[in-house]
């Protein structure tokens, strides 16, 4: 299988990155307008669903601002006529999502294919081609401050680091992709580039990484507290020299907990099945936006811009790299506050801090009387995966009985409910639980976060702020 890479475009985009890197905040605002102009030129030509979508407008010229806000569920509702190559089919993609056996593989020979968690409760299909990810491969590899610059400068294509990524490995979600993708360019760097799946039970995915013994550990921040109290309790038996994060908030309490129990350096990102490399931390624990590449618009519950230092309402993305799929004013959800200072580090780019998922772990009882560590995304891919349901409330009442709050009253809820119950008793057991009830709650709102966002994971001790 050969996958999705062009070198010459990489290069030249490698380049354009590092020039960047340093570039004023009007050099950075030229970049942006540039390319936007070159986007909204294709996508009118190319994408009937933007044709309609802003009919009677020349978006050219225009302030972005001055452009209709995008949904995700506007666009996966006209898939076909929003991707400019005719030969992109949502039929044929979502059947090609569904094989796990073709995750990594290119799609028509020529498009990387990841699809999205299901938070903003409409799962979304997202294609790159070679240009997109030449522009996601140097933001990734250039972009990202190393905690140990030596070792970088001496090891530069890390042949001596064991990389683990630990998250959902049962489908196409973009991170999970990327390492089958990083396997596939550098097979003689394969055996140091694993992925762990987060469903299995917290003992079988401690002996895996003793086994493998990773120098760099890429995963969600949930899932380095728990390997953080993993190591607390003696069970992990090597030290990792780095943690990346990202997908989820990092705390400065789990960091520090984090830097402590694992005795590394931590760095978080943010990136989204829309833009994979928004912003990546600086030495100064600052994420930096990839303006250059992307444009993030904080705003208010009308719409209107956010002022400098306030976390927003929500956010709209526009996607500077992605001809193929465009996302112009894109409603992302996420609650983002950028800040009116520069950073101390030196960079242009403009630093910004995320409100992201903050579900919560929940600890149960366990068959041996130990208390069993649930992860929320493992809890939410079992859902969506297993019982197909994208819209719920998770709330733990005690060590062995969970409520699930559905908003549907459809004729069906009663079997949905039947679904979601064997799928979370079925994981439950894999997680060395004693039996657990759970218990339904139907045609009840779902509760939601200033930004719309539900907090989907509840536990015990947070119950009552819900």
């Amino acid at each position: 299988m050969t996958t999705i890479f062009d070198p010459v475009r990489f290069s030249a985009v490698s380049m354009d990155v590092m020039a960047c890197g340093r570039a004023t905040a009007q050099a950075l605002t030229d970049r942006q307008h540039s390319r936007l102009d070159l986007l909204l030129a294709a996508t009118m030509r190319d994408s009937g669903f933007y044709r309609d979508h802003l009919q009677g407008m020349r978006p050219r010229g225009a302030p972005l601002a001055a452009l209709p806000v995008v949904t995700r569920r506007q666009l996966m509702d006209r898939f076909d006529d929003w991707v400019t190559d005719p030969h992109l089919k949502l039929h044929e993609l979502q059947a090609f999502a569904a094989d796990p056996e073709r995750i990594g593989e290119p799609f028509l020979g020529e498009y990387l294919v990841w699809e999205s968690s299901g938070t903003s409760h409409q799962p979304g299909i997202f294609v790159q081609n070679a240009q997109t990810m030449a522009v996601y491969d140097a933001l990734e590899m250039l972009r990202r401050s190393a905690p140990r610059p030596i070792q970088r400068w001496l090891d530069p294509l890390a042949l001596a680091e064991r990389i683990a990524f630990v998250g959902v490995t049962s489908g196409h979600f973009a991170s999970f992709v990327s390492m089958q993708r990083l396997r596939e360019l550098q097979p003689w760097l394969a055996p140091s580039l694993r992925s762990f799946s987060l469903l299995q039970s917290t003992r079988s995915l401690v002996e895996e990484l003793n086994a493998f013994a990773p120098t760099v550990i890429a995963t969600y921040p949930t899932v380095a507290a728990l390997l953080a109290d993993e190591a607390a309790g003696g069970a992990l038996h090597f030290s990792p020299r780095e943690v990346w994060t990202g997908g989820e908030t990092l705390s400065a309490a789990v960091r520090r907990r984090l830097e402590l129990s694992l005795g590394c350096a931590v760095r978080n990102s943010y990136g989204a099945s829309e833009f994979m490399s928004i912003a990546w931390e600086c030495d100064q624990r600052c994420l930096h936006v990839n303006a250059d590449w992307v444009i993030l618009e904080p705003v208010d519950a009308c719409g209107q811009p956010m002022p400098a230092d306030e976390f927003s309402h929500s956010t709209l993305l526009t996607n500077l790299a992605n001809f193929v799929q465009p996302l112009i004013r894109y409603d992302l959800g996420d609650r983002v506050k950028l800040h009116r200072d520069p950073c101390a580090c030196g960079s242009g780019l403009p630093v910004i801090e995320v409100e992201g998922r903050q579900d919560d772990a929940l600890v149960m009882a366990g068959n041996d009387g130990q208390p069993v560590t649930l992860l929320p995304l493992a809890l939410t891919t079992v859902l969506e995966d297993r019982a197909g349901v994208f819209d719920f409330h998770l709330r733990q009442r005690d060590d062995r009985t969970l409520v699930l709050r559905l908003p549907t009253q459809a004729s069906d809820a009663l079997v949905v409910v039947a679904r979601c119950r064997a799928a979370l008793k079925e994981f439950a057991l894999e997680q060395g639980l004693k039996p657990i009830h759970v218990l339904g709650e139907l045609g009840q709102a779902i509760p939601r976060g200033r930004s719309g966002k539900a907090k989907r994971i509840v536990a015990c001790r947070a119950s009552a702020q819900h």
